[in-house]
Protein backbone atom coordinates (compact mmCIF):
# COMPACT_ATOMS: atom_id res chain seq x y z
CA UNK A 1 0.00 0.00 0.00
CA UNK A 2 1.36 3.54 -1.03
CA UNK A 3 1.33 6.00 1.41
CA UNK A 4 -1.13 8.03 -0.20
CA UNK A 5 -3.63 4.87 -0.14
CA UNK A 6 -2.17 4.30 3.72
CA UNK A 7 -3.42 8.23 4.80
CA UNK A 8 -6.51 7.62 2.72
CA UNK A 9 -7.07 4.90 4.35
CA UNK A 10 -6.44 6.15 8.02
CA UNK A 11 -8.37 9.22 7.19
CA UNK A 12 -11.46 7.52 5.84
CA UNK A 13 -11.49 5.25 9.35
CA UNK A 14 -11.32 7.75 11.68
CA UNK A 15 -14.20 10.06 9.55
CA UNK A 16 -16.64 8.18 11.44
CA UNK A 17 -17.59 8.95 14.83
CA UNK A 18 -18.22 4.90 16.15
CA UNK A 19 -14.71 3.87 14.75
CA UNK A 20 -12.86 6.75 16.82
CA UNK A 21 -14.92 5.63 20.06
CA UNK A 22 -13.61 2.34 19.26
CA UNK A 23 -9.90 3.71 19.11
CA UNK A 24 -10.27 5.68 22.10
CA UNK A 25 -12.01 2.52 23.99
CA UNK A 26 -8.89 0.73 22.76
CA UNK A 27 -6.02 3.55 23.09
CA UNK A 28 -5.09 2.33 26.71
CA UNK A 29 -5.63 -1.28 26.89
CA UNK A 30 -6.87 -4.30 24.58
CA UNK A 31 -10.16 -5.33 24.51
CA UNK A 32 -12.39 -8.28 23.29
CA UNK A 33 -14.74 -7.92 20.52
CA UNK A 34 -17.28 -7.94 22.67
CA UNK A 35 -16.39 -5.76 25.17
CA UNK A 36 -16.01 -2.90 22.84
CA UNK A 37 -19.27 -3.70 21.08
CA UNK A 38 -21.07 -3.68 25.24
CA UNK A 39 -20.32 0.09 24.30
CA UNK A 40 -22.38 0.03 21.21
CA UNK A 41 -25.60 -1.43 22.84
CA UNK A 42 -27.58 0.22 19.61
CA UNK A 43 -25.90 -1.37 17.43
CA UNK A 44 -25.56 -4.82 16.32
CA UNK A 45 -22.09 -6.83 16.97
CA UNK A 46 -21.27 -7.87 12.96
CA UNK A 47 -21.68 -3.73 12.70
CA UNK A 48 -19.09 -3.16 15.26
CA UNK A 49 -17.10 -5.88 13.73
CA UNK A 50 -17.72 -4.17 10.33
CA UNK A 51 -16.11 -1.04 12.09
CA UNK A 52 -13.24 -3.23 13.79
CA UNK A 53 -12.67 -4.57 10.26
CA UNK A 54 -11.98 -1.16 8.42
CA UNK A 55 -9.62 -0.15 11.54
CA UNK A 56 -7.88 -3.17 11.02
CA UNK A 57 -7.18 -2.95 7.52
CA UNK A 58 -6.25 1.10 7.92
CA UNK A 59 -3.60 -0.17 10.07
CA UNK A 60 -5.53 1.64 13.26
CA UNK A 61 -5.56 -1.22 15.53
CA UNK A 62 -3.65 -4.79 15.77
CA UNK A 63 -6.21 -8.07 16.54
CA UNK A 64 -4.76 -10.80 18.20
CA UNK A 65 -6.63 -14.17 18.14
CA UNK A 66 -7.13 -15.62 22.09
CA UNK A 67 -8.55 -19.20 21.69
CA UNK A 68 -12.20 -18.29 19.89
CA UNK A 69 -11.99 -14.68 20.63
CA UNK A 70 -10.25 -11.82 19.21
CA UNK A 71 -9.00 -8.72 21.55
CA UNK A 72 -8.29 -5.48 19.49
CA UNK A 73 -5.30 -2.80 21.03
CA UNK A 74 -4.61 0.65 19.29
CA UNK A 75 -1.68 1.05 16.51
CA UNK A 76 -0.35 4.68 17.43
CA UNK A 77 1.72 4.47 14.51
CA UNK A 78 -1.03 3.76 12.37
CA UNK A 79 -2.19 7.44 12.84
CA UNK A 80 1.91 8.66 12.10
CA UNK A 81 0.97 9.04 7.86
CA UNK A 82 -2.18 11.33 9.01
CA UNK A 83 0.15 13.33 11.01
CA UNK A 84 2.50 13.67 8.44
CA UNK A 85 0.23 14.90 5.86
CA UNK A 86 -1.43 17.60 7.87
CA UNK A 87 2.02 18.64 9.09
CA UNK A 88 3.05 18.83 5.74
CA UNK A 89 -0.21 20.66 4.56
CA UNK A 90 0.07 23.35 7.36
CA UNK A 91 3.91 24.28 7.72
CA UNK A 92 3.70 26.65 4.86
CA UNK A 93 0.99 28.32 6.32
CA UNK A 94 2.76 28.58 9.71
CA UNK A 95 5.77 29.45 7.73
CA UNK A 96 3.52 32.66 6.71
CA UNK A 97 2.05 33.53 9.88
CA UNK A 98 5.39 33.09 11.34
CA UNK A 99 6.95 35.92 8.80
CA UNK A 100 4.20 38.22 9.55
CA UNK A 101 4.09 38.21 13.30
CA UNK A 102 7.79 38.73 13.21
CA UNK A 103 7.56 41.31 10.79
CA UNK A 104 4.85 43.22 12.86
CA UNK A 105 6.84 42.69 15.81
CA UNK A 106 10.24 44.09 14.18
CA UNK A 107 7.77 47.07 12.72
CA UNK A 108 6.22 48.07 16.56
CA UNK A 109 10.02 47.78 18.26
CA UNK A 110 11.25 50.53 15.29
CA UNK A 111 7.90 52.43 16.46
CA UNK A 112 6.52 51.96 12.53
CA UNK A 113 2.87 50.91 12.40
CA UNK A 114 2.45 47.70 11.27
CA UNK A 115 0.80 47.51 7.90
CA UNK A 116 -2.46 45.86 7.72
CA UNK A 117 -2.25 43.80 4.62
CA UNK A 118 -5.30 42.27 3.04
CA UNK A 119 -5.71 38.33 3.90
CA UNK A 120 -4.21 36.16 1.66
CA UNK A 121 -6.43 33.37 0.13
CA UNK A 122 -5.51 30.00 1.17
CA UNK A 123 -5.08 27.93 -1.84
Amino acid sequence: MTYINTVDAALRAVADPTRRHILVLVRARELAAGEIAAHFPSMSRPAVSQHLKVLAEAGLVEVRREGTHRRYRARPEGLVGIRAFLDEMWRDRLDLLREAAETEARDVAAGRRPVIRPRRRMQ
